[in-house]
C-alpha cells in the first residue's frame, strides 16, 4: 500500500544524508520533496500542511542540528511525525461490558462483513467467546455471507429468520449472548453505497440501544480522498472509537489511510492485510512508520512467528538440527510453518535490509517463491522413507522423482547437495545459539548479509 511513498521518502532521506549539515536551504529542499511525495500518495492537503509544518519546526531546532548526521536527524524527525500522523500508538480494543459489544459500520464494499469474521477469529484466539450478529437486513445475501464466514471460523451467527426489525435482532442477540455465555458480541450493521439519512438514523438507534464499548468504522484503504469525507461524517454522527483499514495490502497509493486518522483524530485499531480470514493485524503506528521508512518491522515478524509456529514441533526440529537428523520430511514441515507467516515478499518487507528497492525485493521474492515451489514438488514426489532417508536415493529413484516433479535429474541432484550443506550449516547455527560462539571459519551475520547483498540477494537455483 505505501510502497510508492516509502520509496520516495527513502530516496529523499538518502539525498539529504550526503549533506554536511542540515541548513534552512537543504531542509526546505527536502521538505518540498516530502510534500510532493505525500500529495502524490493521495494524502489530504490539510494533513500534509500539518505534517510539513511540524517537521520544519523540529528539524530547525538547535538541539536537532547538533545531532549525529543530517540523514539521521531527518530520519528521526520524519519517523516521529509519521508515527503521530498514523495515530501515535497502538490502541487495543476495549473489553468492557458483559457482554462486550463491538459495532461495525461503513459503506457497502468496504469489507465490513468479512472484517466481522476476521475480528471474531482473532478474538477467539485471544481467549474470548464471540458471537456474530447479522444486522444487515437490506443487502441481498448479507446474512448468508456472514453465516458462511461463521462456519469457516467456527463462530456462531445470530439472526432472526425473516425479520427486518434491526432493533429486535440487536436486543435479542444480547439476551442470547448473556444466556449462552458469549462474552463478546460483534454486530455487523447495514451499509449503503453512499451515506444517507436512513442509514445514519438506524445506526444511531442501534448505538443508543446497545451502548457498544467499541464503534469501529471500516474504511476501504483504496477508496481515495472520499474516505476522509466518509470518516468525518460517521464520526460526527456516531463518535467512532476506532478505525479498521481494509485492503492495506493492495497497490493503491494509500494516502487516504493517513488522511483519515488526521481528519477524525481516531486511532486505527486493525488493518486488513489480505483475503484470508486470519489476515487481520493490530495496527501499530510506530511499526508502520518503520516499514514506510525502510527500517523493517522485526516485532511484527516475531509476533507472526509466535502465532504460526507450533512450539513443540519447533523444539523437535531444533533438536534434530543439532544432531544432523534433520530430514526432508522435517524440511517440509518447516516450509509449511513458514508459509503460514506470509509470502517471501511480505517477510522481506519486515526485515531492515538497507539498499534494497521495491523492485529488487519483488525479484528476490519471485525467484524465491519459484524455487520453493520447485523444491516442494521434488520432495512431494518422494516416498515417506525417501524423505526421511535421502541417502537411499539411487539413480533409478532420482529419475522417478525428477519425472514426477517435472524437473531435470541435475536439478534434483543440485538440491540434494545443497540440502546436505544446509544441514551442516543449521547444525553450526544451532551450536552458535547454544554456546554463543561462532565456529572457526564461519562469518558473522553482518558479513553474511553483506556477502548476500554483493551477490544480488539471489536464492540458490536448483
Amino acid at each position: 500500500m505505501f510502497e510508492s511513498l516509502s520509496d520516495r521518502l527513502q530516496e529523499i532521506i538518502k539525498t539529504t544524508s550526503g549533506q554536511s549539515q542540515l541548513t534552512e536551504d537543504n531542509i526546505a529542499d527536502a521538505l518540498r520533496e516530502v510534500r510532493r511525495a505525500l500529495l502524490e500518495a493521495d494524502v489530504s492537503l490539510k494533513a500534509v500542511k500539518s505534517f510539513i509544518s511540524n517537521i520544519k519546526d523540529k528539524a530547525e531546532g538547535q538541539e536537532v542540528l547538533k545531532s549525529v548526521s543530517p540523514g539521521q536527524q531527518l530520519v528521526k524527525v520524519v519517523y516521529d511525525e509519521l508515527t503521530e500522523l498514523l495515530g501515535g500508538e497502538n490502541k487495543p480494543l476495549s473489553t468492557e461490558g458483559k457482554p462486550n459489544i463491538i459495532m461495525l459500520f461503513g459503506l457497502q464494499g468496504s469489507g465490513k462483513t468479512t472484517t466481522a469474521a476476521k475480528l471474531g477469529l482473532r478474538l477467539r484466539k485471544n481467549g474470548r467467546n464471540p458471537l456474530m450478529v447479522a444486522a444487515d437486513v437490506y443487502r441481498p445475501a448479507a446474512i448468508k455471507q456472514l453465516q458462511s464466514l461463521g462456519k469457516q471460523v467456527n463462530i456462531p451467527v445470530f439472526t432472526i429468520e425473516g425479520s427486518t426489525d434491526v432493533r429486535q435482532i440487536a436486543t435479542s442477540a444480547i439476551e442470547h449472548a448473556k444466556e449462552n455465555g458469549y462474552n463478546t458480541v460483534i454486530v455487523d450493521t447495514a451499509g449503503r453505497l453512499q451515506i444517507d439519512t436512513s442509514l445514519m438514523a438506524e445506526l444511531v438507534i442501534i448505538d443508543r440501544l446497545l451502548e457498544p464499548a467499541e464503534k469501529l468504522l471500516v474504511i476501504d484503504s483504496m477508496m481515495g480522498q472520499e474516505a476522509v469525507n466518509v470518516a468525518q461524517t460517521f464520526n460526527e454522527q456516531l463518535d467512532v472509537t476506532g478505525l479498521v483499514l481494509t485492503k492495506l495490502d493492495g497497490d493503491a497509493r494509500g494516502g487516504a489511510a493517513l488522511s483519515v486518522v488526521h481528519a477524525t483524530g481516531k486511532p486505527v485499531k486493525f488493518a486488513g492485510m489480505g483475503e484470508k480470514l486470519d489476515a487481520l493485524e493490530p495496527f501499530y503506528p510506530d511499526r508502520m512508520a518503520q516499514r514506510i521508512l525502510g527500517m523493517g518491522d522485526i516485532l511484527s515478524l516475531v509476533e507472526k512467528a509466535q502465532e504460526n509456529f507450533d512450539m513443540s514441533q519447533a523444539k523437535e526440529l531444533e533438536k534434530k538440527m543439532r544432531t544432523k537428523e534433520f530430514s526432508l520430511e522435517d524440511f517440509m514441515k518447516m516450509q509449511q510453518q513458514m508459509k503460514a507467516m506470509g509470502s517471501i515478499d511480505q517477510i522481506l518487507g519486515m526485515l531492515p535490509i538497507p539498499g534494497i528497492s521495491k523492485n529488487d525485493r519483488e525479484q528476490i521474492a519471485h525467484a524465491g517463491e519459484g524455487q520453493l515451489k520447485k523444491i516442494e514438488a521434488m520432495v512431494s514426489s518422494m516416498t515417506i522413507k525417501e524423505r526421511q532417508k535421502p541417502e537411499i536415493l539411487n539413480a533409478n529413484r532420482r529419475r522417478r522423482i525428477a519425472t514426477g516433479s517435472g524437473v531435470q535429474v541435475a536439478d534434483l541432484n543440485r538440491f540434494l547437495k545443497e540440502f546436505e550443506k544446509m544441514k551442516i550449516m543449521m547444525k553450526k547455527m544451532a551450536d552458535v545459539a547454544k554456546t554463543g560462539k561462532m565456529p572457526f571459519g564461519m562469518k558473522n551475520p553482518q558479513a553474511m548479509m553483506k556477502n548476500m547483498q554483493n551477490k544480488g540477494g539471489n536464492f540458490p537455483r536448483f
